[in-house]
């Protein structure tokens, strides 16, 4: 019998290519983690959802008289604004044309630069729309796309998906995961001699895994760098709500390139992404993103279009909460003071938490940890010792991966090796600099004792409950001391 469609044998090979993007389940899923869902927008949404409570007399002694009219007022924006039994109908396929009006007004008072909705794609979660670009963008395996490591694995899947190249830039733990133009130059420099295209680069800000902030000086650089080397920029900024310190606010680089000016700010090509499932939403089960394009040409718009069409729309319950959380409730509102309070305890706890890991982390032996800036997770390097990296052979385990899988079994909690991002090779460490009683009397410190030690990582996130957080890294420090103690007969040393 000849193979069908769908047999293994049968499959595009650039599918079977792809790796899972994470190898446990632990992701930044806020409600799952116990983050209560905003009252508001649940409220205006099941509105939506049943719009025969609007009829009911009663309706506002269960509702509130602003989501009451909010969700008249997206019921309205449905198709054709023909009454409530059109919610569950096709939206066109770029989103509702009144949304992607919210969201251009949102980006214009963030930004101070006029937003257009005809450039704003109402998508599936974030994760939709950088796959449509990424398969807009990519031709084959001689299109290469800039991408940052650690990286969010969606990127390095959906490449390979797609066919193209990841081309990787790394960034710099000891500058906190800070950018190298030089870094950048170089990596597109190896990928040309190899014959590679290099036609787009991602910035992940604020970081995922790495929780850093990019600072102005820094987008500046990087736009700088596109349009010298004519790149698409792409910028997922789904964490610009997720600022845990005052030094690096979240800055767009949509907002940094209109103010650099002619020729860059009518020449590069930018992409940025945003969603309803990160910041203090945390709604990532609804689906609801959006990417406005900048510079982009319109016959190219209009393929994208095209292609959106295929899908013929996006989810529409997911559209409203996008309407909502870019048109937010505003100072007299009945529901403002509740949102407000809801909104920054989530953010007030979350920066608190931040602080807490990261100096848990630090208190353990052979970890070192950057402060998490932004976002929602932590990173930690842990300097693995030789024995437990031939532990890890014997096992048939990446040493990580090993590492992991030890945590779990001992405390129950779930990271993701941080080979799953990527990272750096190992590197020689000099341990007698760590035994300062072996200083001599003389003052003169022993010859160098050298050990070739693996640079590996895991990401957690912070999202854990706050009061659950003392007793969480109470747990993994006992476990990695522990470990440590097990493989590492040099002692081993922590920050704090």
């Amino acid at each position: 019998m000849a193979p069908r469609a769908l047999d293994y044998e049968s499959l595009n090979e650039n599918v079977k290519k792809v790796q899972y993007a994470i190898i446990f389940t632990n992701v930044g899923n806020p409600h799952a983690l116990g983050q209560k869902p905003l009252t508001f927008p649940r409220q205006v949404v099941a509105l939506c959802q049943a719009p025969f409570l609007l009829d009911d007399p009663n309706v506002g002694l269960l509702f509130p008289a602003d989501a009451i009219a909010k969700a008249k007022h997206y019921l309205a924006l449905t198709t054709g604004g023909l009454g409530w039994s059109v919610e569950g109908a096709y939206s066109d396929s770029r989103g509702m044309p009144g949304v992607r009006k919210e969201v251009a007004d949102f980006i214009e008072r963030r930004d101070g630069y006029p937003s257009d909705p005809e450039l704003i794609f109402l998508t599936d979660g974030a994760s939709k729309g950088v796959m449509q670009i990424l398969n807009t963008i990519i031709r084959g395996e001689s299109d290469g796309v800039l991408v940052p490591v650690p990286q969010y694995p969606l990127y390095s899947a959906a490449i390979s998906l797609f066919g193209g190249s990841l081309v990787p830039y790394y960034l710099e733990e000891t500058e906190n995961w800070g950018l190298d133009v030089n870094n950048l130059r170089q990596s597109v420099a190896q990928a040309r001699y190899k014959g590679i295209t290099v036609k787009a680069m991602v910035i992940i800000n604020p970081g995922n895994p790495t929780g850093q902030c990019l600072s102005e000086a820094n987008l500046r650089e990087i736009l700088r760098f596109c349009y010298q080397e004519n790149l698409a920029l792409l910028g997922d900024e789904v964490y610009q709500q997720n600022i845990y310190q005052d030094e690096r606010p979240f800055i767009s680089a949509r907002k940094v390139l209109m103010g650099m000016g002619p020729p860059m700010s009518k020449e590069v090509q930018l992409v940025s992404f945003h969603t309803v499932s990160k910041g203090y939403w945390g709604e990532c089960g609804q689906r609801g993103g959006y990417f406005e394009m900048t510079n982009i040409p319109p016959k190219t718009v209009d393929e994208i279009y095209k292609v959106a069409s295929v899908s013929l729309s996006p989810n529409v319950p997911a559209q409203i909460f996008m309407g909502l959380m870019v048109n937010p409730l505003k100072p007299g509102d009945i529901s403002y003071e509740q949102f407000i309070r809801e909104s920054k305890g989530i953010l007030e706890s979350l920066r608190r938490r931040a602080r807490m890991m990261t100096d848990g982390f630090n208190s353990c032996k052979n970890v070192i940890c950057n402060f998490t800036e932004g976002a929602m997770y932590s990173f930690p390097q842990i300097r693995l010792p030789p024995k437990a990296m031939e532990a890890a052979k014997k096992a048939g385990k990446v040493p990580d991966v090993f590492y992991c899988l030890k945590l779990l079994e001992a405390t129950g909690i779930s990271t993701v090796p941080g080979s799953g991002f990527g990272q750096k090779e190992g590197y020689m460490e000099n341990y007698s600099s760590h035994f300062s009683p072996f200083v001599s009397e003389g003052g003169f410190a022993p010859p160098p004792i050298l050990f070739f030690c693996g640079v590996f990582h895991l990401r957690t996130t912070i999202l854990p409950a706050e009061e659950e957080m003392p007793e969480i890294m109470a747990s993994f420090k006992k476990f990695n001391d522990e470990f440590m103690e097990q493989y590492d007969d040099r002692g081993g040393y922590s920050r704090l």
